[in-house]
């Protein structure tokens, strides 16, 4: 087993941007660096790798060719490079950060309210949960209240750092006292 550390912050990062429509956020198994991805680099890539009638990439490809050279910022370059590596990745050194559990979300936020000591926020609080938009509200409550909102964000963390945990155990990464190994 090789021992790697991850950054605990950048993954909960990466699962807490459920929407993805700006970023997508990739592991990397060797270094434990998380790799945030423009949408609009990955999809570009995407689109030159993948004939328009499959979702297959050719298997016999040796390298990329495209029809016309592409016109890339040289700003750009390196991550489209590391764009490509990634979604031809075959020996599953990249694996996609998921989006945070909903329903665990959820149950974070209804087990902070049951420590919230005064009754009037507590039941504000619980009336934000019915309904869509239910993560913002509670949020938005707890800007007028930079005490609680503060003993939120510890109990949040405290909670994403189990969901972290199992899910770095599903990939295959077990945690000691000061590393994680895979």
């Amino acid at each position: 087993m090789k021992k790697q550390k991850v950054n605990f912050d950048e993954i909960q990062k990466a699962m807490e941007d459920v929407s993805r429509d700006t970023f997508d956020y990739f592991l990397d198994m060797v270094t434990g660096e998380v790799i945030a991805f423009s949408e609009e680099i990955l999809s570009d890539v995407k689109s030159r790798l993948y004939d328009s009638d499959s979702d297959e990439i050719d298997d016999d490809i040796e390298y990329i060719e495209f029809d016309q050279e592409p016109e890339i910022p040289d700003w750009m370059v390196d991550e489209v490079e590391l764009a490509l590596e990634i979604l031809l990745d075959e020996q599953g050194r990249f694996i996609r950060i998921p989006e945070r559990n909903s329903v665990m979300a959820y149950q974070s936020l209804a087990a902070f309210i049951e420590t919230v000591e005064d009754p009037l926020l507590k039941e504000e609080l619980s009336e934000a949960l019915n309904g869509k938009g239910a993560f913002r509200r509670f949020k938005d409550i707890l800007t007028g209240y930079p005490k609680v909102r503060k003993k939120w964000h510890g109990f949040n963390a405290k909670a994403m750092k189990k969901e972290i945990t199992e899910w770095l155990d599903s990939i295959g990464m077990k945690q000691t006292s000061k590393a994680l190994y895979f």
